[in-house]
């Protein structure tokens, strides 16, 4: 998360444009006759909206201007489907702008940052292994939990990072050189915890992801003396 402080004018405003009409799609698009209709879809968004203001609430603040904070996005796409994670997401933001946690100004980069990048890589993701249809679950698990988090962290703090030197507003740090070496740092937990996610709603609540399709992962596998047997029975 970044300060307006440490951003350019033309930033807040091309931040704002960006976001802008991926929220009006989110608006469009979203489920809202399901969602008013079923009261388990309104309290997964609503306790989604909490966990996100709780998780981002909970970050490490730099006295330059910038946070630090997991992000979580990818969990939220994979359970409410990217219309309802965009508008949760938003919520949970608005939240944070509410208590002063962030900058109203800044809302629409932050968003950039926290909502369509992870929005966008974990529905290609998810898209991508929905064309292949595999029918092993740790496909599922891995490249629509862990593999696009781990991608999200980098490609978010790359993005953060070319927004200040393009502004040129904040002083870069001395150890930039070993900037590598931090980002498995920072891809790893964001991972594992988007990961962990996935596989308990997966194991306990599959019925709860949106993007899950449990006819193909949680069907039981056919045997070949199975397939012989029903043969026999109606020949029978």
């Amino acid at each position: 998360m970044i300060a307006a402080a440490l951003l350019s004018e033309t930033s807040l405003w091309l931040g704002s444009a960006l976001f802008l009409p991926l929220l009006l799609a989110a608006l469009w698009q979203a489920p809202w006759v399901e969602l008013f209709s079923d009261f388990r879809r309104q309290h997964l968004l609503f306790g989604t909206v909490l966990a996100l203001f709780l998780l981002w609430l909970v970050r490490r603040d730099f006295a330059s201007g910038l946070s630090f904070h997991f992000i979580g996005m990818t969990a939220v796409t994979l359970l409410l489907d990217w219309p309802l994670a965009v508008l949760s997401a938003f919520a949970a933001q608005l939240g944070l702008a509410v208590l002063g946690r962030q900058d109203w100004s800044a809302l629409g980069v932050n968003a950039v940052l926290l909502i369509l990048i992870p929005v966008l890589v974990t529905e290609a993701c998810a898209r991508w292994v929905e064309r292949r249809q595999p029918r092993n679950l740790f496909v599922y698990i891995f490249f629509s939990g862990f593999f696009p988090a781990a991608l999200i962290a980098l490609l978010v703090l790359l993005a953060g990072l070319g927004v200040l030197l393009v502004d040129g507003i904040y002083q870069m740090p001395p150890w930039l050189d070993d900037f590598a070496g931090f980002m498995w740092l920072i891809m790893f937990p964001e991972a594992f915890i988007n990961g962990t996610v996935v596989t308990a709603l997966v194991v306990y609540y599959p019925e709860w992801l949106e993007t899950f399709n449990r006819t193909r992962y949680l069907q039981a596998p056919w045997k070949e003396e199975d397939k012989e047997g029903g043969n026999d029975g109606e020949g029978r």
